[in-house]
């Protein structure tokens, strides 16, 4: 197993006091993902240090940005998160370690990672997973997933108001969109304002983090579901990056 004394402190800076079963399990991912790594193009990011902070405590912060909205440690029972275009499982693997009793769905369109990511659910022992082979706007029409999900986040995908499209879809009403996102981001969130107005989401809410090491802030873009998102949303594969909601060249 692997040490990891920076993810240990980070995470309680977070607010996250992993267990000993807990930190067995981060352990055992990254070992696992680097693994697979060798065969499969899952990350560039794979030294101990960086996988620790870049990739286990950036997952956290969507936990943080989470908590500070509820007012409360621990997520409500029977507690659904989507991850759009978890790739190796980055926001939603790392969340439910430290959230065992929520129900968790990872989904991408890439069925060589899928399939990675069933083998990690099964090494980890994660219970109440469903591993989906899916594009976002797909499973934002399915009946299974619309408005069905608690909290829909998703990591390294797109801007801010192309993951209003892909995600407050699938977010119940009374639920939120999370989506962690670092640099300068005050066009995205102009642009992710009128977006998220249209699909139903509320004003988009900041809440930033230094993560140990760096220097530049990290952000959780917060945006709740207000009302449902109008049934000629999300549009076909392909629109919602090619011609942005919110953006001016590109309003629809």
């Amino acid at each position: 197993m692997a040490d990891l004394p920076i993810l240990l402190d980070g995470a309680r800076e977070l607010g996250f006091d992993l267990t000993p079963g807990q930190v067995k399990q981060f352990s055992l991912y990254y070992i696992t993902l680097v693994d697979w790594n060798s065969r499969i193009n899952l990350t560039s990011i794979t030294d101990l240090e960086g996988v620790q902070v870049r990739h286990f405590l950036d997952s956290l912060t969507v936990g943080a940005g989470f908590r500070a909205e509820l007012g409360s440690p621990e997520p409500p029972p029977g507690f659904s998160l989507l991850d759009v275009g978890t790739g190796a499982g980055f926001p939603g693997v790392p969340l439910k370690i430290v959230w065992p009793q929520m129900k968790l769905a990872l989904a991408d369109s890439i069925g060589k990672k899928t399939a990675v990511l069933r083998e990690l659910v099964r090494a980890l022992g994660l219970a109440d997973v469903d591993v989906i082979t899916a594009r976002a706007e797909e499973l934002g029409r399915d009946r299974a997933h619309r408005e069905k999900h608690d909290t829909v986040t998703a990591r390294a995908v797109a801007s801010l108001p192309v993951l209003c499209e892909y995600c407050l879809p699938l977010v119940k009403v009374g639920g939120w969109m999370a989506a962690p996102k670092k640099g300068d981001i005050s066009q995205e969130l102009a642009e992710a304002r009128r977006a998220s107005s249209i699909l139903g989401g509320g004003e988009p809410k900041l809440h930033s983090f230094v993560l140990p090491g760096e220097e530049e802030e990290r952000f959780v873009v917060m945006v709740k579901k207000v009302k449902a998102t109008p049934p000629g949303y999300p549009r076909r594969v392909g629109l919602a990056k090619s011609r942005p909601l919110g953006v001016s060249e590109g309003n629809s």
